[in-house]
C-alpha cells in the first residue's frame, strides 16, 4: 500500500514537472537571425579578416562547396560552427566587398561563395586560435576581404 502511494506522489511529481517545462518553453522567446547582419573587417595577428558584428572571426570549412553548407549535414557540426545568418540582405563594413556577401536560401551569409561560421567557443572579438583547427573532417579558416583563405 505504502509503495502505491509513492508511485503516485513520484507520477504527479512528474507530470507537474513536464508541465511546468513546457509552459517555460512556450514562453521563451524564439530564437531568430539578426535582421541586418554587418560582416566587417578586422586587423588580427593573421592580418585583416572578417569578423561577424560583434567582431567575432568569421570562418569558411574547406569541406564546403561553392554556396552550400557541408556542416549542417554532419552530426553535431552545426552546434560547434554555427552558420552566420541573417534575414535580410548583409550589410557590407568598411573594407568589405558588398559585391562579395549574399546569401544561400537558409538565409546564410556567404563572401565570395565561402558559407559563413563562428565558432560557438569564440572567447571575444578578434581572437584566432582557432583558425586552422581540423574538425569534422575538414579545416576551418578565416577569410580576407578579397575572400581569399587565411590560414
Amino acid at each position: 500500500m505504502n509503495r502505491t502511494y509513492v508511485f503516485l506522489a513520484v507520477a504527479s511529481a512528474s507530470a507537474a514537472s513536464a508541465v511546468t517545462v513546457a509552459s517555460a518553453q512556450r514562453s521563451l522567446p524564439a530564437a531568430h537571425p539578426s535582421r541586418a547582419a554587418t560582416v566587417q573587417l578586422r586587423h588580427t595577428s593573421l592580418g585583416s579578416i572578417l569578423v561577424s558584428s560583434s567582431g567575432r572571426t568569421l570562418y569558411e570549412f574547406t569541406r564546403d562547396h561553392a554556396n552550400k553548407n557541408s556542416c549542417a549535414a554532419i552530426s553535431g557540426c552545426s552546434a560547434v560552427w554555427p552558420s552566420l545568418k541573417a534575414n535580410g540582405r548583409p550589410t557590407a563594413g568598411p573594407g568589405i566587398k558588398a559585391s562579395l556577401l549574399s546569401t544561400t536560401s537558409g538565409k546564410q551569409i556567404t563572401y565570395a561563395g565561402h558559407p559563413l561560421y563562428t565558432y560557438s567557443a569564440d572567447s571575444g572579438p578578434g581572437k584566432t586560435s582557432y583558425v586552422g583547427v581540423k574538425m569534422f573532417g575538414g579545416a576551418w579558416y578565416a577569410i580576407n576581404a578579397s575572400g581569399g583563405t587565411v590560414k
